[in-house]
């Protein structure tokens, strides 16, 4: 029982990484040959995601690569500090796309996973037991394929998936650069009437740098960008250009609003941009496809291995399709705020700042949404308030929870002194430091999935079974 996974991005490494890592085969197809850079706009790692790294024990060596920023500053005066997140990380590390990419490539190489480069989808069948994949190599088959392969995804396409939406923005911008008056360490989203422009470090003396021109809208993407565009855009939104010099990349994109009805369609399944597109305000693209992966694959493995209830496949889209409409709504909004033009607009851009300023618990929903710790899963009616939510990094007996779940399995923490029977190779036992009398089961994606307040072990032993479909 094998997965195909088509694309070679973050997110289709991720996913082939866990898989493997569960001992389900895995094949990666991607159309790029290999050793051809996928050049992305993608710059920015949220709080949610070192932590879904850091499980796989990959954050610690990811965060030296880049420059930890712990404030974002929307429309000029609307801070967001993060540096008080409830988290490890409590920041966003600004660090190119190919650096993750990187990390999870070799992770991927090192777990056995098959990389088929050079090679593009043509089509997808599938039957009741399996999904053939035809490519410009010949055909490859499998129990399950993941679409992971971008906006214009052919897995998409070929199982006949709708993208709905529309074109947000036209001819945005993009460069790297070195600064003469280099601003303050934070990243900057700011804009004028027919301008906008965006701003974060790198950490090694460049500067992300991007930005629209109401007059240049229509541009085509294959345009060459000149420097001076640049330049000009920059200086109108921030009001200076900050003597910016020696580009070593430019580049010019557009940004769309999309979203499948559905991330499943049988055997085949989609994931990050070929699920969902959105604006880049807020630098959720990766971070949002990222945490599809680490939702589907566990989910991916337990069913290809024959474990846990039929429906659980079907859980993905119920649990990720609602956060990635999210995403789509406050990043458009956010976008929307930033070029503001007429007196309506930037009346509530106005009154947005205002009350995230000035209302704690909406500038924390804020932070939340945009570094990803926020977002929560539904749970059964009656669940305990926990299920559902993101497990913090909880200190155990034997370390913390997100290195027990590096193994890649349910953790069960319990009281001192409290045993259970629990199918092996499933889940991982731990106990509370301290006296702690509740009961925590966490999902290997780092979410709750049961809790109780001071539960007896026929109790812990049910969840666990039920979680797990073990019968032990």
């Amino acid at each position: 029982m094998s997965v195909v996974v088509v694309g070679a991005g973050p997110t289709g490494l991720l996913l082939a990484g866990d898989l493997a890592a569960a001992g389900v085969p895995v094949t990666v197809l991607e159309k790029r040959d290999e050793g051809v850079s996928n050049l992305s706009r993608a710059f920015g790692v949220h709080a949610r995601t070192l932590e879904l790294l850091d499980a796989r024990g990959l954050a610690d060596e990811l965060v030296p690569t880049g420059q930890v920023i712990g404030e974002l500053r929307l429309f000029g005066s609307l801070p967001f500090d993060i540096t008080q997140l409830p988290s490890r990380f409590p920041f966003l590390l600004v660090t190119p796309q190919y650096e993750v990419e990187k990390l999870l490539l070799k992770r991927a190489h090192d777990l056995g996973v098959v990389f088929r480069h050079g090679t593009e989808v043509t089509g997808v069948r599938q039957d009741d037991d399996s999904v053939t994949v035809a490519t410009s190599s010949g055909e490859f088959e499998a129990s399950y394929v993941v679409g992971a392969d971008g906006v214009r995804s052919a897995v998409r396409n070929a199982v006949g998936l709708p993208f709905p939406g529309r074109v947000l923005i036209r001819s945005v911008v993009l460069a790297d650069v070195r600064l003469v008056e280099e601003p303050s360490i934070t990243v900057r989203v700011h804009g004028d009437r027919d301008a906008f422009g965006f701003i974060a470090p790198f950490g090694d003396g460049y500067w992300r740098i991007g930005g629209w021109d109401r007059r240049n809208r229509d541009v085509p993407d294959d345009t060459p960008v000149e420097f001076e565009e640049l330049r000009s855009i920059t200086e109108r939104a921030f009001g200076t250009d900050y003597g910016m010099h020696s580009p070593r990349w430019l580049g010019r994109f557009h940004s769309d609003e999309r979203q499948a009805p559905s991330y499943r369609a049988g055997r085949v399944l989609l994931a990050g941009d070929a699920a969902h597109q959105h604006s880049p305000a807020g630098g959720q693209g990766m971070n949002t496809g990222l945490q599809d992966a680490a939702n589907l694959s566990w989910k991916l493995a337990t069913t290809v291995q024959g474990r846990g209830p039929a429906a659980l496949l079907d859980s993905y889209h119920d649990e990720r399709h609602p956060i990635g409409k999210a995403v789509l709504r406050s990043s458009g909004l956010n976008l929307r705020l930033a070029m503001a033009r007429n007196p309506a607009e930037v009346a509530l851009r106005f009154v947005r700042t205002q009350v995230v300023k000035r209302v704690p618990a909406v500038s924390r929903a804020a932070i939340g949404e945009i570094t990803g710790i926020g977002y929560r899963y539904p749970a059964p009616r009656g669940a305990h308030r926990l299920a559902g939510r993101r497990a913090p990094d909880h200190a155990l007996a034997s370390g913390r929870l997100y290195e027990a779940l590096r193994a890649g399995q349910f953790v069960l923490v319990l009281p001192p002194g409290t045993e259970a029977n629990v199918a092996p190779g499933q889940v991982v036992t731990e106990h509370w430091p301290d006296d702690r009398r509740d009961a925590l089961l966490v999902r290997p994606d780092g979410y709750t999935a049961w809790a109780a307040d001071s539960p007896e072990v026929p109790e812990i032993e049910s969840a666990a079974r039920f979680w797990t479909g073990s019968r032990s």
